[in-house]
């Protein structure tokens, strides 16, 4: 029952940091709260949506089962793999075939009409806008340098508060792509599915709770010559471009790693060696943002002995980014309760860490140049409200999953 307490304290720190806090939609936030609480609800705690759940998690395995093919043909000699490089060849591969498997979707319309329909539900329910119904729909299946794509003609004109709402569902939610490598590395598909879902609500909770709406936002329809930059000759050239696309976020995502694996290694040395000087041992920059996080992630559940190691990988994930902090959660998630396991998985969902800030900046800014300088000053606030839009997922499915154990 902690958890309420982390929902209650992180809704505070919200309205705390609001720009404007008499400006703030109570239907939007009561029923974006009510949405987030409904999916975990849903797919947590009741028997229906735990086995839906499962249904749609098994689908999705097979659909990674299929990148196996083609890592086999690239990578197997004779039937035998190369060593030494498991995660390159069990992981990286999954993003590049989820990516082409996504922009042929898109190039098919599936996904165009899904995101609609999605969206569509949340302008209803939030009294939203459009354009940030459809961002915040579309960053439930694409990253968040591709979602804005599909609100492209808005962009420039939006309000403060649209433009701080794409920003804010982007940095909370995950790409499919990478969702699918964070279940190829051991974590719950079951959970990573309920977690991006909950994304949506959440992220529009949070930026309607710290930059309200008060300005009109523009909501002519989005047509389909608006759709330009989805456009492909035929479903091969869709196939090959996102290939390509999910060979560059692979490339990224073991560059990635390798640096900033490579740097925690030296910054502990350092550490360590200092403290050493004062008869200290043993002490690293991953102890040290436990102690700094674990009350945080007291209040969204996890039981106080687990604390700290759940505080440091909430830690990670904010001054790093989540697929370092996952990659050290899968070594020890065995050592965890269900429980605290739960809340990490859900607190590490989401792109919200401090180098993504110049991800989004590049990204949404080479749309609309003109919005770089907006995109820049919103940037930490957008951070804030992203971070706390994956806490209060966090929070909401400790509540649930502790009914049940």
């Amino acid at each position: 029952m902690i958890s309420l307490l982390g929902m209650i304290f992180l809704m505070g720190v919200a309205w705390l940091c609001s720009a404007d806090r008499r400006a703030i939609n109570p239907r939007t936030v009561g029923g974006a709260f009510a949405i987030q609480v409904s999916i975990a609800a849903l797919v947590l705690y009741t028997p229906f949506g735990q086995r839906a759940l499962e249904v749609i998690a098994e689908g999705a395995f097979h659909v990674i089962s299929y990148s196996q093919a083609g890592m086999d043909f690239l990578f197997l000699d004779g039937g035998q793999p190369w060593f030494g490089f498991i995660f390159v060849f069990s992981v990286l591969p999954v993003i590049v075939f989820f990516s082409s498997l996504m922009t042929v979707l898109y190039y098919m319309g599936v996904m165009t009409w899904i995101v609609r329909l999605i969206g569509g539900f949340l302008q209803l329910i939030l009294r939203t806008s459009r354009a940030e119904s459809l961002s915040a729909a579309a960053n439930i299946f694409v990253g968040q340098s591709e979602a804005p794509i599909v609100v492209k003609p808005y962009i420039n004109g939006m309000t403060q508060s649209e433009l701080f709402a794409i920003m804010v569902g982007g940095l909370a939610s995950i790409a499919g792509s990478v969702l699918f490598a964070y279940a190829a590395l051991g974590i719950s598909m079951e959970y990573l599915l309920a977690a991006s879902f909950m994304a949506a609500p959440g992220g529009l909770l949070m930026a309607k709770i710290l930059m309200p709406e008060t300005e009109s936002p523009d909501e002519r329809e989005l047509t389909t010559d608006d759709d330009e930059d989805m456009q492909y000759v035929n479903v091969f050239d869709a196939a090959a471009s996102g290939a390509l696309t999910g060979l560059q976020i692979a490339m990224a995502v073991g560059a990635m790693l390798l640096a900033f694996i490579a740097m925690i290694a030296m910054v502990n040395g350092i550490i360590g060696g200092i403290a050493s000087l004062f008869g200290q041992d043993g002490i690293t920059i991953e102890m040290l943002l436990g102690y700094l996080f674990q009350p945080l992630a007291w209040l969204l559940g996890v039981p106080w002995a687990e604390a700290n190691i759940a505080g440091s990988f909430i830690g990670q994930k904010l001054v790093l980014n989540e697929f370092v902090a996952y990659f050290g959660f899968v070594g020890q998630q065995d050592e965890l309760s269900e429980l605290a396991q739960v809340i990490i998985i859900f607190s590490l969902c989401g792109f919200a860490n401090f180098s993504s800030i110049a991800i989004m900046l590049g990204g949404i800014g080479s749309l609309a140049p003109q919005r770089r300088p907006d995109i820049a000053r919103l940037g930490l606030r957008a951070l804030l409200a992203a971070t706390l839009a994956n806490l209060m997922s966090a929070a909401i499915a400790g509540f649930f999953v502790s009914l049940t154990l």
